[in-house]
């Protein structure tokens, strides 16, 4: 798993502000992520993860969690604090890490942030990225592109029945994140990391502030580099709301980019990342990736969602350490490579697919007396190294294989049965299936014997 940055605070009067600093790039960079924010658990997400690491390949990257939520002191809804005091916040951090000059990529209700920063310390920003932004909180007769009262007060009702539930990230992220719909580990991350960002009635009180907002009139006092970038597709801000933001500001670029998803780092990112590197530096990503021939594995645990109700989130958090503990002492004794957690899953590589399957079994066998079990997926082909991360096809076909294991069931692609032939391991044909995004038809084994 990937190391997470040391977190540390500066204190704004009696408020201490969580943040992190990484890279060692020639430019000084914050990043702000939209209105709920954790610092520990949004490096769980292998996509945000990677997301961050490669913003800190060509800067300074400075994150924090703002007051309120996250790591940062939480307080009551009634203190939440206005914009002028969340730009105070930035100024703190900022001279904690001693920088002097910033540019600032934000998101979502950020970009405001970001946007009035920049018109107040333009001494202190060097240039304005913006991402899935919109200038004004509530539809009106002069900006139709943004939410009604109605839609609004829809969405605190589902907010102060669901924050924090699987059941909530089950509606939500086909909303907020159309290419993660199906996706199972993501809706598990995105349900830990709302309950670890904020309780329900602080992002309600949060909400409510942001939904209010109408930044219009400082937008033409902006004197500095500025892109704004959105997805065409995006159901939670609007382009066009985007494409007013870009137009009120003097000299500013707008970019519309393919897809959907409000968060920049799902979809294609790299889309994302290479506009805000070209913008801030002048040029574009181009990665050094190694490919490998590997084997990856997947695991997770079977019906988490109703093992952790049942439970408890302080049982079910014991539960996984537990469940983490073991996993990680099979891969170590099989050589296998930890790549990534996400809620209770892991994803590994191997170099090797014969010991990958029998670290999946000797998972399997290790976790049953704790009253739970896993379903494995197994896949050999070439993967794209880059840093602790690992892309490719045969990363996708890996993943859909895991998700159609049974419990305590070890599936594999027919590659990997054909490249273990005398390993002693035995097999049974679990037949022809269409994986999700993957072509053609896959014939796929479960793991009887060996």
């Amino acid at each position: 798993m990937n190391d997470i940055p040391e977190i540390r605070y500066a204190r704004n009067g009696d408020v201490a502000l969580a943040y992190q600093v990484l890279g060692e790039g020639p430019i000084d960079l914050v990043f702000l992520p939209g209105f709920i924010t954790n610092l520990e658990i949004a490096w769980e997400n292998p996509l945000y993860a990677r997301f961050l690491r490669r913003l800190a390949s060509f800067s300074r990257l400075i994150l924090m969690d703002r007051r309120g939520t996250g790591l940062s002191d939480r307080m009551a809804p009634e203190d939440l604090p206005p914009l002028e005091v969340l730009m105070d916040d930035l100024a703190v951090v900022l001279d904690a890490v001693g920088s002097e000059r910033t540019a600032l990529f934000g998101f979502s209700d950020s970009g405001c942030l970001c946007a009035m920063f920049a018109a107040t310390h333009p001494d202190r920003v060097t240039a304005l990225a913006l991402f899935a932004v919109a200038a004004v909180g509530v539809a009106a007769e002069d900006f139709p592109w943004q939410w009604t009262k109605d839609e609004w007060d829809d969405y605190f009702r589902e907010l102060q029945a669901g924050w924090g539930t699987r059941a909530y990230a089950d509606r939500m992220v086909p909303w907020f994140t159309p290419s993660h719909a199906d996706d199972e580990r993501y809706k598990a991350w995105y349900a830990r990391f709302m309950r670890q960002a904020a309780s329900p009635n602080s992002v309600e009180a949060i909400e409510r502030i942001w939904h209010l907002i109408d930044i219009r009139p400082i937008l033409p006092t902006i004197r500095i580099p500025t892109l704004v970038m959105h997805r065409t597709d995006d159901r939670i801000e609007y382009v066009q709301g985007g494409r007013d933001f870009a137009e009120r500001i003097p000299g500013a670029r707008f970019v519309e980019l393919p897809g959907g998803d409000n968060a920049p780092w799902t979809e294609d990112q790299d889309v994302v990342l290479d506009e805000v590197e070209e913008f801030l530096t002048g040029k574009r990503h181009a990665p050094e990736v190694d490919r490998v021939l590997a084997t990856v594995l997947f695991t997770d645990i079977v019906g988490s969602t109703e093992k952790a109700a049942s439970l408890g989130d302080g049982r079910w958090g014991e539960l996984l350490t537990q469940h983490h503990e073991r996993v990680r002492a099979e891969l170590g004794r099989f050589r296998g490579r930890e790549i990534a957690t996400a809620g209770d899953g892991f994803l590994a590589t191997f170099d090797g697919p014969a010991r990958a399957v029998r670290c999946a079994r000797a998972v399997a066998d290790a976790v049953r007396d704790l009253g739970i079990q896993i379903r494995a997926g197994a896949h050999t082909g070439e993967i794209e190294i880059d840093g602790d991360d690992v892309r490719g096809i045969a990363v996708h076909i890996g993943a859909r294989v895991g998700t159609l294991a049974r419990p305590s069931e070890v599936l594999v692609s027919s590659t990997v049965k054909d490249l273990v032939a005398g390993s002693g391991l035995a097999f049974e044909d679990a037949g022809e299936h269409e994986l999700r995004g993957v072509p053609d038809r896959w014939r796929l084994y479960r793991v009887v014997g060996g």
